[in-house]
């Protein structure tokens, strides 16, 4: 079959390396892609924007099926336009697609549908929200209401910063996104990732993983959009995950299909282990970046077999079949993410850290004069598996070492957590 996978990221990277391995692949292209996408796929120059052009392209091409990878163009409407021209996509509705388009949206379904999340407020002004905030009093959780890439999340440990977080919202440092806020009890406890594969009424449990917001090492300094992650997640047990199923998943997949939205695609579950079980802190809409980096290097099913059925509603049929080891990624950035950065920075020694065995998917690249460039912020995402979560990071920080990038920096603690409890036992 031909697959056409949009987006340019190290998640779009990691899903290019499995969807190539699949024997029922006959052409992959991408767009806009990234260097390392190009190495699995033949990338073409098109505005995923423009919907039409899209859909062209996917005719000219006879494209069998379209994966979204990324967010912003599920939230616009891209995949209804392609089931509107009755092209196979690998993505929800934009109404489904609200689910991580507006956080108000989720938290009202949460409360209609008795899912357990963090008590909230939602406001359309600065003022009203402060005052929320200032009787309320902190710690407190503030959040533009769109999308804002990963970075429209404040936990504020004090009123003032709580304060200065609606401020930012309402002031435009998110743009459109912050025209709403969502302002939310904290929770106390330790967050887990957990993705199902969705075809509108069967929810299929597709793996765990932990994700490193911060930028800082010991979880310190501000929210990312992920500096590492590795899966399996061992807090995820089995009993955790039927609750989840039991009392987030399904009620969610069943009020958007009473609203009119069947959920098809991806559904990424963000959740808080609390003392009172797990809680809902938010949804995407699609593979975790970069827990997908950790996802793909340990599934054993053939991916496009796993989404072609999601898209032909046969997902109750099928099981996703895992390695028993753990991926870890540590992500490497430039200098002053997630601040401003420079690019243009010289990435050099990759074949060598590849000849450790690790994988390396590229986000933020670009190719100059023959040399690979750093282009954004995250810019690498070094992968490595190990019979545990020590093994599996002592090989990823072995390949991190070899890559000469003297701009570039990582967390150097990624998997601690895990790598602690493995040692108490």
């Amino acid at each position: 079959m031909n697959v056409f996978l949009i987006g340019s990221g190290g998640r779009e990277h990691a899903l290019a390396w499995k969807i190539a391995a699949s024997p029922m692949l006959t052409h992959l292209y991408a767009a806009p892609g990234n260097p390392g996408i190009a190495e699995e796929a033949e990338c073409v120059a098109l505005d995923v924007a423009h919907h039409d052009a899209v859909i062209a392209f996917c005719r000219e091409k006879a494209v069998d099926l379209v994966v979204v990878g990324p967010e912003a163009p599920l939230v616009a409407g891209l995949a209804d336009a392609l089931a509107a021209a009755g092209i196979a996509v690998f993505g929800p509705s934009a109404a489904a697609a609200r689910l991580e388009g507006s956080k108000g949206f989720t938290k009202d379904l949460c409360a209609r549908y008795g899912i357990p999340t963090a008590p909230y407020r939602r406001f359309g002004n600065a003022a009203e929200a402060k005052a929320y905030i200032e009787a309320t009093g902190a710690p407190v959780v503030v959040k533009a209401d769109g999308l804002a890439a990963g970075k429209g999340v404040t936990v504020a440990m004090s009123v003032d910063d709580a304060l200065a977080a609606v401020d930012a919202c309402f002031e435009g440092a998110f743009g459109g996104a912050g025209a709403e806020v969502v302002v939310e009890e904290f929770l106390e406890g330790e967050e887990a990732s957990f993705f199902c594969l969705c075809d509108g009424k069967t929810a299929l449990p597709f793996g765990t993983a932990q994700d490193h917001k911060r930028v800082g090492g010991g979880d310190t300094g501000p929210n990312t959009g992920g500096m590492g992650a590795y899966s399996p997640a061992p807090v995820m047990t089995s009993a955790v995950i039927q609750r989840v199923m039991r009392e987030i998943v399904e009620p969610t997949m069943r009020g958007m299909a009473e609203m009119g939205a069947p959920f098809s695609g991806v559904l990424y579950v963000g959740l808080m282990l609390t003392a009172d079980g797990p809680k809902l802190i938010e949804y995407n809409v699609r593979f975790g970046d970069p827990e997908c980096q950790v996802l793909m290097p340990i599934l054993e099913s053939d991916i496009l077999v796993l989404m072609q059925a999601a898209v032909d509603g046969q997902l109750r049929h099928m099981a996703a079949k895992w390695r028993d080891e753990t991926a870890l990624t540590v992500v490497m950035a430039s200098k002053g993410y997630p601040g401003r950065t420079a690019p243009g920075s010289v990435i050099g020694s990759l074949e060598k850290a590849r000849e450790t065995g690790a994988a390396i998917f590229q986000a933020g690249t670009a190719l100059r004069d023959g040399q690979l460039i750093a282009n954004g912020g995250r810019a690498l995402n070094v992968t490595a598996i190990g019979a545990t979560v020590a093994e599996a990071q002592e090989k990823a920080y072995r390949a991190v070492d070899l890559i000469d990038w003297p701009e570039g920096f990582c967390r150097r603690d990624i998997g601690w957590r895990a790598v602690a409890r493995e040692r108490s036992l």
